[in-house]
Protein backbone atom coordinates (compact mmCIF):
# COMPACT_ATOMS: atom_id res chain seq x y z
CA UNK A 1 0.00 0.00 0.00
CA UNK A 2 1.40 3.38 -0.61
CA UNK A 3 2.58 5.74 2.64
CA UNK A 4 0.09 8.37 3.52
CA UNK A 5 -0.01 10.33 6.77
CA UNK A 6 3.02 11.19 8.54
CA UNK A 7 4.46 8.76 6.92
CA UNK A 8 4.55 10.39 3.01
CA UNK A 9 4.73 13.64 4.50
CA UNK A 10 8.41 12.19 5.86
CA UNK A 11 9.23 10.95 2.34
CA UNK A 12 8.55 13.84 0.78
CA UNK A 13 10.16 16.41 3.91
CA UNK A 14 13.72 14.20 4.11
CA UNK A 15 16.52 15.58 2.57
CA UNK A 16 19.03 13.36 1.29
CA UNK A 17 22.57 15.54 1.24
CA UNK A 18 24.71 14.77 3.83
CA UNK A 19 28.39 16.34 4.69
CA UNK A 20 31.49 13.96 3.64
CA UNK A 21 29.71 12.65 0.59
CA UNK A 22 32.32 14.19 -1.57
CA UNK A 23 35.27 15.47 -0.64
CA UNK A 24 34.86 19.20 -0.77
CA UNK A 25 36.60 21.00 -2.81
CA UNK A 26 37.24 24.25 -0.66
CA UNK A 27 36.93 26.74 -3.52
CA UNK A 28 34.16 28.63 -1.60
CA UNK A 29 36.42 31.61 -0.25
CA UNK A 30 35.07 34.16 2.37
CA UNK A 31 32.12 36.19 1.22
CA UNK A 32 28.63 35.62 -0.36
CA UNK A 33 27.85 33.35 -3.85
CA UNK A 34 24.92 32.09 -5.66
CA UNK A 35 25.01 28.59 -5.73
CA UNK A 36 23.36 28.71 -9.01
CA UNK A 37 20.46 25.47 -7.76
CA UNK A 38 17.78 27.37 -9.17
CA UNK A 39 17.25 29.37 -12.24
CA UNK A 40 15.09 32.02 -10.40
CA UNK A 41 15.11 32.95 -6.56
CA UNK A 42 18.35 31.02 -6.02
CA UNK A 43 20.03 30.08 -3.06
CA UNK A 44 22.86 32.38 -1.28
CA UNK A 45 26.28 31.01 0.43
CA UNK A 46 27.86 33.25 2.83
CA UNK A 47 31.20 31.70 4.41
CA UNK A 48 32.62 34.18 7.30
CA UNK A 49 36.31 35.59 7.06
CA UNK A 50 38.95 33.42 8.71
CA UNK A 51 37.37 30.16 8.45
CA UNK A 52 39.29 27.64 8.40
CA UNK A 53 38.63 23.92 8.21
CA UNK A 54 35.49 22.37 8.97
CA UNK A 55 32.95 25.16 10.13
CA UNK A 56 29.13 24.99 11.79
CA UNK A 57 26.82 25.59 8.82
CA UNK A 58 23.16 27.02 9.18
CA UNK A 59 20.23 26.96 7.29
CA UNK A 60 18.48 30.20 7.46
CA UNK A 61 15.08 30.14 6.29
CA UNK A 62 13.46 33.64 5.15
CA UNK A 63 9.52 35.02 6.53
CA UNK A 64 6.85 34.84 4.12
CA UNK A 65 7.54 37.42 1.08
CA UNK A 66 10.61 37.11 1.47
CA UNK A 67 14.28 36.27 -0.54
CA UNK A 68 17.44 34.20 0.10
CA UNK A 69 18.92 37.87 1.02
CA UNK A 70 16.45 38.05 4.15
CA UNK A 71 17.44 34.34 5.12
CA UNK A 72 21.34 35.68 5.26
CA UNK A 73 20.85 38.48 6.87
CA UNK A 74 19.06 37.25 9.63
CA UNK A 75 22.44 36.25 10.89
CA UNK A 76 25.22 37.22 8.77
CA UNK A 77 26.68 39.58 11.58
CA UNK A 78 26.21 36.60 13.79
CA UNK A 79 28.10 34.27 11.19
CA UNK A 80 31.13 36.99 10.92
CA UNK A 81 31.22 36.88 15.15
CA UNK A 82 31.20 33.14 15.36
CA UNK A 83 32.39 31.59 12.53
CA UNK A 84 29.71 29.92 10.93
CA UNK A 85 28.72 28.98 7.37
CA UNK A 86 25.17 30.00 6.11
CA UNK A 87 23.12 29.02 3.58
CA UNK A 88 19.94 30.87 2.99
CA UNK A 89 17.95 29.25 0.01
CA UNK A 90 14.38 31.33 -1.17
CA UNK A 91 10.90 29.50 -1.58
CA UNK A 92 9.46 28.96 -4.58
CA UNK A 93 6.08 30.63 -3.99
CA UNK A 94 5.50 33.61 -1.54
CA UNK A 95 6.37 31.38 1.18
CA UNK A 96 7.39 27.15 1.80
CA UNK A 97 5.73 24.56 0.53
CA UNK A 98 4.75 22.93 3.60
CA UNK A 99 3.58 26.45 5.59
CA UNK A 100 0.91 26.72 2.62
CA UNK A 101 0.39 22.95 1.55
CA UNK A 102 2.73 20.23 1.66
CA UNK A 103 6.48 19.52 1.39
CA UNK A 104 7.77 19.01 -2.21
CA UNK A 105 9.80 21.77 -4.60
CA UNK A 106 11.47 23.82 -1.79
CA UNK A 107 12.68 20.33 -0.34
CA UNK A 108 14.54 19.64 -3.38
CA UNK A 109 15.89 22.96 -4.20
CA UNK A 110 17.70 23.18 -0.56
CA UNK A 111 18.89 19.68 -0.91
CA UNK A 112 20.62 20.37 -4.03
CA UNK A 113 21.72 24.07 -2.29
CA UNK A 114 22.98 21.76 0.58
CA UNK A 115 24.58 18.83 -2.20
CA UNK A 116 26.39 22.01 -3.96
CA UNK A 117 27.45 23.81 -0.55
CA UNK A 118 28.83 20.65 1.08
CA UNK A 119 31.17 20.35 -2.13
CA UNK A 120 32.68 23.56 -1.62
CA UNK A 121 32.47 24.08 1.71
CA UNK A 122 34.27 21.41 4.43
CA UNK A 123 31.06 20.97 7.39
CA UNK A 124 31.70 19.75 10.62
CA UNK A 125 29.02 16.85 10.13
CA UNK A 126 27.55 17.23 13.64
CA UNK A 127 26.70 20.99 13.48
CA UNK A 128 24.85 21.52 11.03
CA UNK A 129 21.29 23.49 12.34
CA UNK A 130 18.00 25.14 10.23
CA UNK A 131 16.99 28.34 11.47
CA UNK A 132 13.91 30.47 10.63
CA UNK A 133 11.51 33.72 10.99
CA UNK A 134 7.85 33.83 11.13
CA UNK A 135 6.76 31.70 8.10
CA UNK A 136 10.56 30.19 7.67
CA UNK A 137 10.54 29.18 11.70
CA UNK A 138 7.85 27.02 11.07
CA UNK A 139 9.14 25.34 8.46
CA UNK A 140 12.33 24.89 10.41
CA UNK A 141 10.77 23.12 12.95
CA UNK A 142 8.85 20.78 10.26
CA UNK A 143 12.06 20.38 8.11
CA UNK A 144 14.05 20.41 11.42
CA UNK A 145 12.48 17.55 13.11
CA UNK A 146 11.88 15.63 10.10
CA UNK A 147 15.57 15.57 9.07
CA UNK A 148 17.24 14.90 12.74
CA UNK A 149 19.97 12.38 11.13
CA UNK A 150 20.64 15.48 9.36
CA UNK A 151 20.46 18.54 11.68
CA UNK A 152 21.77 19.06 15.36
CA UNK A 153 20.00 22.05 16.44
CA UNK A 154 16.89 24.30 15.14
CA UNK A 155 16.19 27.79 15.50
CA UNK A 156 12.93 29.36 15.29
CA UNK A 157 12.45 32.53 15.95
CA UNK A 158 8.41 33.41 16.14
CA UNK A 159 6.74 30.27 14.93
CA UNK A 160 2.99 29.64 13.95
CA UNK A 161 2.92 26.11 14.16
CA UNK A 162 5.14 23.21 12.66
CA UNK A 163 3.76 21.09 9.54
CA UNK A 164 3.42 17.89 10.00
CA UNK A 165 5.91 15.29 9.28
CA UNK A 166 7.24 11.55 10.60
CA UNK A 167 9.93 12.74 12.75
CA UNK A 168 13.88 11.68 12.61
CA UNK A 169 16.09 11.80 16.13
CA UNK A 170 15.72 14.21 18.71
CA UNK A 171 17.45 17.83 17.40
CA UNK A 172 17.55 20.71 20.15
CA UNK A 173 15.19 22.97 19.77
CA UNK A 174 15.42 26.81 20.30
CA UNK A 175 12.61 29.18 20.31
CA UNK A 176 12.04 32.99 20.58
CA UNK A 177 9.22 34.88 20.55
CA UNK A 178 7.90 38.20 21.17
CA UNK A 179 5.69 38.75 24.10
CA UNK A 180 3.74 42.04 22.22
CA UNK A 181 3.69 40.32 18.65
CA UNK A 182 0.30 40.89 16.90
CA UNK A 183 1.47 38.81 13.45
CA UNK A 184 1.78 35.52 15.80
CA UNK A 185 0.44 35.71 18.36
CA UNK A 186 2.58 33.87 21.21
CA UNK A 187 0.13 32.22 23.40
CA UNK A 188 -1.75 30.94 19.86
CA UNK A 189 2.29 29.80 18.50
CA UNK A 190 5.00 29.25 20.93
CA UNK A 191 3.40 28.79 24.01
CA UNK A 192 1.67 25.83 22.85
CA UNK A 193 4.61 24.94 20.44
CA UNK A 194 7.25 24.63 22.95
CA UNK A 195 5.46 22.30 25.37
CA UNK A 196 4.31 19.82 23.16
CA UNK A 197 7.92 19.95 22.16
CA UNK A 198 9.21 19.14 25.31
CA UNK A 199 6.37 16.22 26.07
CA UNK A 200 8.03 14.50 22.91
CA UNK A 201 11.11 14.44 24.82
CA UNK A 202 12.66 17.43 22.77
CA UNK A 203 15.89 19.99 24.64
CA UNK A 204 14.15 23.18 24.02
CA UNK A 205 15.15 26.31 24.63
CA UNK A 206 12.78 28.97 25.15
CA UNK A 207 13.29 32.68 25.06
CA UNK A 208 10.68 35.57 25.55
CA UNK A 209 11.31 38.75 24.94
CA UNK A 210 9.80 42.14 25.12
CA UNK A 211 8.68 43.33 21.13
CA UNK A 212 6.85 42.51 18.40
CA UNK A 213 7.47 40.06 15.16
CA UNK A 214 10.91 40.45 15.16
CA UNK A 215 14.42 39.30 15.66
CA UNK A 216 16.62 40.80 18.28
CA UNK A 217 20.10 41.00 17.76
CA UNK A 218 20.61 39.56 21.49
CA UNK A 219 17.92 36.30 20.60
CA UNK A 220 20.42 35.62 17.64
CA UNK A 221 23.54 35.59 20.00
CA UNK A 222 21.47 33.23 22.59
CA UNK A 223 20.55 30.79 20.00
CA UNK A 224 24.25 30.98 18.89
CA UNK A 225 25.24 30.10 22.17
CA UNK A 226 22.29 27.35 22.73
CA UNK A 227 22.91 25.56 19.55
CA UNK A 228 26.41 25.63 19.85
CA UNK A 229 26.91 27.61 15.64
CA UNK A 230 30.94 29.02 17.13
CA UNK A 231 33.72 27.58 15.84
CA UNK A 232 35.42 29.01 18.29
CA UNK A 233 37.63 31.45 15.87
CA UNK A 234 35.08 34.11 14.45
CA UNK A 235 36.21 37.42 12.81
CA UNK A 236 39.29 39.30 14.84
Amino acid sequence: MPPDGDSARQDRASLSARPGAAEPTGSAGPGERELGVADERDALLYVPPGAEGPVPLVVSLHGAGGSARGGLDLLRRAAREHGFAVLAPASRGTTWDAVGGDYGPDVAVLDRALRRTFELVPVEPDRVSVAGFSDGASYALGLGLANGDLFSGIAAFSPGFVPPAGRVGEPRVFVSHGVADEVLPIDRTSRRIVPALERDGHDVTFVEFDGGHSVPPDVVERAADALEWSDGAGAP
